[in-house]
């Protein structure tokens, strides 16, 4: 499954293309929770754990600001 097609919880999974990244982002609100572990994204919200595959060798960075998680991927 790729971002595209991914949820977490009920916040949709937007899509950002630049020259040279592509950047998802979802507005998970207060509480929520990041880990990167490999090449997985671990989301933890008041609704439950989310798995995200993150694109391998690509440099995919994830991190979360006032709710809002970003996952930046380098093209």
């Amino acid at each position: 499954m790729t971002l595209e097609q991914q949820t977490v919880g009920d916040a949709e999974i937007r899509r950002f293309d630049y020259d040279d990244a592509t950047t998802f982002v979802a507005d998970l609100g207060d509480g929520a929770e990041i880990d990167v572990v490999g090449n997985t994204a671990i989301v933890v919200t008041d609704d439950g754990q989310y798995d995200l595959s993150l694109p391998e060798n690509q440099g995919a960075t994830a991190f979360m600001k006032n709710g809002v998680l970003t996952i930046e991927v380098d093209q």
